[in-house]
């Protein structure tokens, strides 16, 4: 049985609420971003991004060649 004359025990909980481990997220976005700009300069001619000129070949039907 409790005895009454037991001594009370008081015990503290320590919660720690600090900034650590909070830039997951924005590690996260930043490669997110990284990734689509690489994306889209790889593709970018695909997209229409490109702003270079096209390349005409234009490679003529009959060539005639002369041999004396």
């Amino acid at each position: 049985m409790s005895d009454n004359n037991d001594p009370v025990v008081e015990r503290t909980t320590i919660v720690e609420t600090g900034n650590g481990g909070g830039g997951g997220g924005i590690l996260a976005v930043v490669l997110l971003i990284i990734v689509i700009l690489v994306l889209l300069f790889v593709f970018r001619d695909q997209l229409g991004f490109g702003g270079s000129s096209k390349t005409d070949i234009n490679i003529p039907d009959k060539i005639e060649v002369n041999v004396n």
